[in-house]
């Protein structure tokens, strides 16, 4: 495959030069406008963020982009799905005040808002994909309802995946719930006994009761029950201080590759466009109630038709950078040139680009071009 174009521009800003400015000339440059989006619904992929986490995205982004496609007669909408675990985004009335309470508000942004598959998460299309490990993806419907999907993505480290980015916002993001599940129920946690503290956090954090105490030589450890535990992983993110829970390298790849499956599912057959902007690069995903301190400094904003290519080229651009003092990844006794992997050294990255691009979501192969 080709290499494909991926546009990048710093955040420094001038009077004359804004920030929000600078994003529309981005897109603007990447080439958005030579979509056909004229009467047609388009959805706009966003992650609201979780109440008390602050790495989210600030709304006024979504707002230059929605005032971008309404001059090219569209009709776009900002979305999201219900999620699988412990949160404030697990129905759609929550989620949607969640929504409103970071900024995402249709007086803010100037359209609405609608959560993909609906107030329990149960309303889903199962769309044909031609994948390895997929065959079905199960996608919010008011998601596949729309003419054209526009994602706009946070660039930061994840537990699971390594990264979370465009494919992960496309993939993990735009499935329902059960294709959550489906995604994730590869992948089980263990605990190891010795690390535990018997804290309990991630007993609070289980959405599905999978995690109870047991005694090992006379102390109260965490035990996971696989028969029910989703596999969600957000035990895996809140036992960052100790590591005593861990999850398998296989099932973390499977992940990556699942969530390339389904975002296929999501663009393929339908025009689509990419934005991701590398700031407050945070240790875990905007789905954890709090956020750490950016482990390097902010990077920039990438715009490109290629959802593969973009995370390919944030991933270059974050390795290039030195970690900062006093973050979580300064505080690792290993370096290996790799952020991501540095961060949670049981992931792959890589994993799911490569897949991506086997399906032929998108190249890994990109030329930078630089506004």
């Amino acid at each position: 495959m080709a290499k494909s174009k991926v546009y990048f521009t710093n955040f420094r800003a001038t009077p004359d030069m804004p920030l929000l400015k600078k994003f529309r000339r981005l897109i603007e440059k990447a080439g958005i406008k030579s979509m056909d989006l004229d009467g047609k619904f388009t959805a706009i992929k966003i992650h609201f963020g979780e109440p008390g986490n602050l790495a989210y995205l600030r709304s006024n982004y979504s707002k230059v982009m929605v005032d971008v496609l309404k001059e090219m007669g569209a009709k776009p909408f900002l979305t999201d799905c219900n999620t699988l675990y412990v949160g404030s985004r697990r129905n759609a009335l929550d989620h949607l005040e969640a929504a409103y309470t970071n900024g995402y508000s249709p007086f803010q942004t100037g359209c609405h808002v609608i959560i993909g598959d609906g107030l329990l998460g149960t309303d889903d299309v199962a769309v044909p994909v031609d994948g390895e490990f997929c065959h079905e993806a199960l996608i919010g419907r008011a998601i596949m309802d729309a003419e054209a999907i526009i994602s706009i993505n946070h660039f930061k480290c994840h537990e699971g995946t390594g990264i979370g980015g465009a494919l992960k916002n496309l993939g993990m993001g735009c499935g329902s719930t059960a294709g959550k599940r489906h995604m994730h129920h590869d992948g089980k946690p263990t605990v190891r006994p010795n690390a535990c503290v018997g804290c309990g956090r991630c007993v609070k954090q289980c959405a599905h009761g999978a995690i109870s105490f047991v005694e090992y030589e006379g102390r109260r450890v965490a035990r996971v029950n696989p028969d029910v535990c989703a596999g969600c992983g957000r035990c895996v993110g809140v036992c960052r201080d100790r590591g005593a829970i861990l999850g398998p390298d296989s099932s973390n790849d499977m992940l990556n590759c699942k969530i390339s499956e389904y975002a296929k599912a999501v663009v393929q057959n339908r025009p689509n466009f990419h934005v991701t902007l590398v700031c407050d690069v945070s240790p875990y995903c905007d789905c954890h109630s709090e956020n750490d301190t950016p482990i390097i400094a902010d990077v920039g904003m990438f715009a490109s038709f290629d959802p593969v290519a973009l995370d390919v080229a944030c991933a270059d651009a974050c390795n290039r950078m030195q970690p900062l003092p006093g973050t979580f990844l300064s505080e690792k006794h290993e370096h290996t040139g790799d952020i991501f992997n540095d961060t949670h050294p049981y992931t792959n990255w890589r994993s799911g680009v490569e897949h991506a691009a086997k399906l032929g979501v998108g190249s890994l192969e990109y030329e930078l071009i630089e506004i």
